[in-house]
């Protein structure tokens, strides 16, 4: 039997210098996945014009995007169970820097398409890592709200991304090249290496009590020297060494259940997210509005990102995460099928904007709940297999896109966009555990009940209602 008391320390810790520092590399992070993700978007109508790209070329590059997708998050769970969560963020984030930078010397649609595949891949896989990271280094009570504000910094990649490339791409038949560029700074997240902790409960999970102690201990040192005394954990439980969670539990009901509502959501966010993103400055093009408008309206959009993050972070650890998920994705719904039927430029920026404040505070929701419904040893394993799932059920996304828009139009794409975010929204209002009763509130003295496990790290669907 091992003793296991991570939860516990990490849970009564106030918020501090340490947990602000942790925030900013996260957002480093996401900062440079958000604006990286969409530089295909901003590219692909300038290399209609230079390649003479068609949209269904287009198509296939954004779906073998997602294809890679699905192998990043897949390996990111490996990886983040083998190398440590801070090794895995780190890497994989230098990795999607790297390929980024290589695409700048593409020479063909082929060889940007490789390069694109290979920069998504590290893009999911980064995206799987950080959110199980700041699950298991956060408080309970307040991690929703600061996986909520890591986005709200790191959305902020997505407008100013866009801003560039409406300003970069028109002045020359290489600029567009100079937005690959840009999003390969993502490696420089390597600079705050020193600054991060390895997750106590991953070494904990590995057996490895020793170091899960020293980094725990540091942890607390840094935190009492700012924050003074602090309240001591509940007592540790006795739990047997676990070894690397093998694919087949899954199959387990209560892993398989939140897989199965977790990969539902995750397929339809991304259809409906990428189908929109994705394709909105191509599409804007092809129906009549100029490259440099099409580009910046889309631009102009994407500012309702980062407030739409912040609004997750205001409502994420006060409401019940479920039916916030289902509020905003009917919201994003109807503001997007509006954006569709419009060609008047002012509705475009309004409904394009609220779509991208509301799908960002969804996602920024979906990050928090999905870690939720799983325990330590299967966080990594089911996260990745469900992101990694709805990431590659948009290689098909593209393609259907596209074969509305040739067989009848440009407003029936918007139609099925909405669809999606209405079958994700009744999947989780009807199967969606809830979760805001395991969070607790506050950091709390020890308990006088026996020891027990921290509701905050066994799965959704089975945690007992003493917890509450």
């Amino acid at each position: 039997m091992q003793h296991s008391n991570a939860v516990n320390r990490l849970d009564r810790l106030p918020v501090s210098r340490f947990h602000k520092l942790t925030l900013l590399a996260v957002s480093f992070a996401y900062f440079f996945e958000f604006a990286d993700i969409n530089s295909f978007a901003t590219t692909a109508p300038k290399l209609i014009d230079l390649w003479g790209v068609t949209v269904n070329q287009i198509a296939y590059v954004t779906s073998l995007s997602f294809v890679g997708m699905f192998v990043g998050s897949i390996t990111a769970g490996a990886l983040a169970d083998r190398w440590g969560r801070k090794n895995a963020l780190l890497w994989t984030t230098a990795g999607f820097g790297l390929f980024s930078f290589a695409a700048v010397f593409s020479w063909d649609l082929v060889s940007l398409g490789v390069f694109r595949v290979l920069t998504s891949a590290g893009l999911s896989a980064m995206t799987v890592v950080a959110v199980i990271y700041v699950n298991e280094m956060y408080p309970a009570a307040v991690r929703g709200k600061f996986q909520a504000y890591a986005i709200v910094i790191g959305i902020c990649g997505t407008p100013v991304t866009n801003l560039i490339a409406s300003a970069v791409v028109p002045l020359g038949d290489w600029t567009w090249r100079l937005v690959y560029l840009w999003g390969a700074l993502g490696i420089l997240l390597l600079l705050f290496a020193r600054h991060l902790k390895e997750s106590p409960r991953w070494l904990e999970s590995k057996g490895d009590l020793q170091r899960a102690d020293a980094v725990l201990t540091a942890i607390e040192t840094q935190v009492a020297a700012e924050k003074g005394p602090l309240p001591p954990p509940r007592p540790p439980i006795d739990e047997p060494h676990r070894a690397k969670a093998p694919l087949r539990l899954l199959l387990r009901w209560k892993y398989l259940a939140p897989t199965l509502l977790l990969t539902v959501l995750w397929v339809t966010q991304t259809i409906g997210f990428f189908g929109y993103s994705s394709w909105a400055p191509t599409l804007l093009s092809k129906e009549g509005i100029s490259v440099e408008k099409s580009v910046f309206y889309v631009a102009l959009t994407t500012v309702g990102a980062p407030l739409g993050s912040y609004l997750a972070a205001l409502v994420t650890d006060r409401f019940e995460r479920k039916w916030c998920l289902v509020a905003f994705a009917v919201v994003i719904a109807g503001c997007g099928l509006l954006y569709g039927l419009t060609f008047n430029p002012l509705l475009i920026v309004c409904f394009g904007f609220l779509v991208n404040l509301f799908e960002r505070g969804y996602t920024a929701l979906a990050y928090a709940y999905s870690p939720e419904l799983f325990d330590t040893r299967s966080r990594a394993l089911g996260t990745g297999i469900s992101y990694g799932i709805g990431r590659l059920s948009n290689a098909a996304g593209p393609l259907v896109i596209a074969a509305l828009y040739n067989r009848t139009g440009y407003q029936s794409v918007f139609w099925f966009i909405a669809g999606t975010w209405v079958v994700g929204a009744l999947a989780l209002a009807v199967f969606g555990p809830r979760t805001r009763h395991l969070r607790g509130s506050a950091p709390r003295p020890p308990s006088p009940l026996p020891a027990q496990a921290s509701a905050s790290d066994a799965p959704g669907a089975v945690r007992p209602s003493s917890t509450a």
